[in-house]
């Protein structure tokens, strides 16, 4: 196989399953400032409870964030090192300032966070609180801005030829807010809101499923609810300014997301459909004009389709017309199971209700999968660029890498990640079960407090 698919293949994986957990930090995280800020106000010992069972997940998913997380820098040294040369001055300024504000802001305070309980005042520890959330969302702010330099590349000139071509930064403050940035980095942080939150739900869901932890459950049901319907209204503000940055600065890639193949007046959208590569149309369910409408704010204008776009510049229509779809579709269904679930809580039927609570429980994988195919639309859909318009991704893979050392470690990658996965299961399933009332008031959990009880007993 081609080595540059392969390395593809490989950063796709790495990339993919590092991606459940930050989204899940960084949602979690925003709803332990949440909870906490009620305890604080109301110092309602509930609240102090359910701040201390959702940390214990916050730092089960900011583990494995981390940890898989690295692999990725290691891929772009090993299978990137042209990409890397040419974009080391403009990712060294992003990367550095995520280790800065955000890496050190979480590590920091993630400790008081965790163990300082009884050790800080309330308000200390509530600082602590707001300061690792603030470090999560730090560290996508600076992936994102970078990764967004890829899409809409600004404030830098390219100095050398060849293999020695590089990107350096001309305008600091130009390169950070580049014409996608701001659009992006919203989507993406809204779309980590929503893994957290329904992921919560989803606890939540169980436990009044089987009449376990009642109020502990309806506290947080009620919360996630309102937070979930305010949070999908914003995302779907979010796609609608996102996708108009995307007609304007990567007309091909929203010609694949819509399967746009000729300009014509009144584009229209297709709600449910797929394309057909060999007679190049798109077949399914339409709205005439809707997508020029969308795009320009009038039914007429016409959307560019790929009658103007170079055959050799055009991603894989077929995957990226699909994967954007499915993620619209997801949210879709996140808002559904929204409006059902709060119009029976209003009517105090939820309880009552077990599909509906099966619905919720299930949920917990609709963020999951809208994030992963949002990133798959974005990054296929940049294809055959790596940096847009300046850098073909052929031309940034390692010359000295071969075909039979990814496959390898693709191999290998599957299996490692197989396993943590599994862990990850575990050991969630495991706390769950457990449940939030297995804590005592020094905020320790039953085998922390056994150890230290024996550790005390021995010292005697």
């Amino acid at each position: 196989m081609d080595v540059v698919l392969l390395s593809r293949i490989q950063f796709a994986l790495t990339s993919g399953f590092h991606y459940i957990y930050p989204p899940l930090s960084i949602g979690i995280g925003l709803m332990l400032v949440i909870f906490e800020g009620i305890y604080i106000k109301t110092k309602n010992p509930l609240y102090k409870s359910i701040t201390r069972f959702w940390v214990k997940l916050f730092a089960l998913t900011f583990a494995l964030g981390v940890a898989t997380g690295l692999v990725q820098l290691f891929g772009f040294g090993t299978n990137w090192a042209q990409y890397s040369r040419f974009v080391g001055d403009v990712f060294g300024s992003a990367l550095g300032a995520e280790g800065i504000f955000a890496f050190f802001l979480e590590a920091g305070f993630l400790g008081v966070m965790l163990f300082g309980w009884e050790r800080v005042s309330a308000k200390m520890h509530y600082f602590a609180t707001i300061c690792v959330c603030a470090g999560a969302h730090f560290s996508a702010v600076w992936i994102v801005i970078a990764n967004s330099w890829m899409q809409t590349p600004a404030g830098y000139k390219v100095v050398g030829e060849g293999l020695q071509a590089r990107a350096t930064v001309t305008d600091f403050w130009a390169m950070i807010f580049n014409p996608s940035s701001v659009d992006r980095l919203t989507h993406v942080i809204l779309g980590c809101w929503l893994a957290g939150i329904f992921f919560i739900l989803s606890v939540s869901a169980y436990y009044l499923l089987k009449k376990k932890h009642l109020e502990f459950s309806k506290a947080t049901m009620k919360i996630g609810l309102w937070m979930a319907a305010i949070v999908l209204v914003l995302q779907l503000i979010s796609a609608d300014s996102t996708s108009r940055g995307v007609a304007r600065d990567q007309p091909s890639k929203l010609a694949a997301m819509e399967g746009v193949y000729h300009t014509e007046k009144s584009t229209p959208i297709t709600l449910v459909g797929w394309v057909d590569e060999k007679t190049q149309t798109t077949k399914g369910i339409k709205i005439p004009g809707f997508l020029s409408f969308l795009v320009y704010r009038d039914f007429e204008t016409p959307v560019k389709g790929f009658d103007q776009i170079p055959p050799d510049e055009r991603p894989p229509i077929g995957i990226v017309f699909q994967a954007f779809h499915l993620m619209i579709a997801m949210w879709g269904l996140m808002t559904l199971t929204t409006i059902i679930a709060l119009y029976l809580w209003k009517k105090k039927k939820l309880a009552k209700t077990k599909w509906v609570l099966w619905a919720l429980i299930i949920s917990v994988i609709f963020p999951q999968i809208a994030n992963q195919t949002g990133w798959m639309t974005a990054e296929i859909g940049r294809q055959p660029w790596i940096v847009y318009g300046v850098l073909k991704t052929r031309q940034g893979v390692s010359p000295t890498i071969v075909s039979s050392q990814v496959l390898m470690s693709i191999i290998m990658f599957i299996v490692i990640y197989v396993l943590l996965f599994a862990l990850f299961v575990f050991l969630l399933n495991n706390k769950i079960q457990h449940g939030p009332e297995d804590e005592d008031a020094t905020g320790e959990e039953p085998m922390f407090r056994n150890l230290s009880k024996s550790l005390k007993r021995g010292s005697r």
